[in-house]
């Protein structure tokens, strides 16, 4: 694994960590859930021979302390973030731009708000359940996740949030301690650093990114520099559910990724090479 040139950027109500890699035009990519700029170290360096690859770690997550700690965590707010971090790598030029997750939901916005900025998007699986018909129950479920972190802790939570995005809504149950591999010492760090961040992730990304609602006729009619990515495998589950009616609502080009909601991490070569043909296409272009 090729070692980032890293960097820190203020912005306003935190410092963000930030990564670089490659040469090029610049390409960003939005990490979701927990994950930091090291949720890309499976696919960046293959990214990197054709783009400045910048990760970072959005604010409040790892390395980008927030001011306030208690701060309210706004989509907007992550977007301009991105935009900042794009003037900052890329000041004269439009950024490609990836985002997985509740990073795509930011990487949703930074088009529309910033369109001038951004050449093209790939939104993978973002979880916009606002949008759905059944939107009431989802807040619904969301208020449970919440209600559940207030009142019985952080695991009986995360239980219940993995619950809710399932097709069946069967709960995955913690892998004991016991059984977990040893992991590289880089590997440990990383996992380490996600498992602190979880009480952030679900306490304040989770409410509020997955009751944002995007600005879809804006969307539209910028749906010519936007893909929607699902998982193979995740069919049926809330953010493919949320995405693939995304891409229909707005008119944009749909692929299918690798793997399930996570496939950046658990097929991370095949998820890399899908990607590249991704934000080289035109409109039509990428495999479907």
């Amino acid at each position: 694994m090729t070692e980032p040139t890293p960097g820190r950027l203020r912005v306003p109500g935190a410092t963000l960590h930030y990564e670089v890699r490659g040469h090029g035009p610049l390409l960003l990519l939005i990490p979701g859930g927990s994950g930091g700029a090291a949720a890309f170290d499976g696919v960046a360096d293959a990214l990197a021979p054709a783009y400045t690859v910048a990760t970072y770690d959005p604010r409040g997550l790892s390395r980008s302390p927030l001011d306030d700690d208690g701060a309210e965590q706004r989509v907007p707010e992550h977007a301009d973030d991105a935009l900042r971090l794009i003037d900052e790598l890329s000041p004269g030029e439009p950024a490609r731009v990836f985002g997985s997750s509740s990073g795509a939901i930011t990487a949703l916005h930074l088009l529309t708000a910033h369109p001038h900025r951004v050449e093209r998007v790939v939104a993978h699986e973002p979880p916009v359940v606002e949008l759905l018909l059944d939107a009431a129950a989802h807040r619904g479920f969301i208020d449970r996740v919440q209600g559940t972190l207030r009142t019985q802790g952080l695991l009986p939570a995360l239980a219940v949030f993995a619950a809710g995005l399932k097709k069946d809504g069967d709960p995955t149950e913690p892998q004991p301690a016991a059984e977990r591999p040893r992991l590289p010492s880089h590997a440990a760090a990383r996992a380490e650093r996600t498992m602190a961040d979880l009480p952030y992730f679900i306490g304040r990304i989770v409410p509020g990114f997955m009751l944002h609602h995007p600005d879809l006729p804006r969307l539209r009619a910028l749906s010519d520099r936007l893909a929607v990515a699902c998982g193979q495998d995740s069919d049926g589950e809330l953010p493919h559910r949320a995405a693939t009616f995304l891409a229909e609502r707005v008119g944009a080009e749909l692929l299918r990724f690798p793997g399930g909601h996570t496939g950046l991490t658990t097929h991370p070569v095949e998820f890399g090479e899908l990607l590249k043909k991704a934000l080289h296409a035109s409109r039509g272009g990428a495999s479907r």
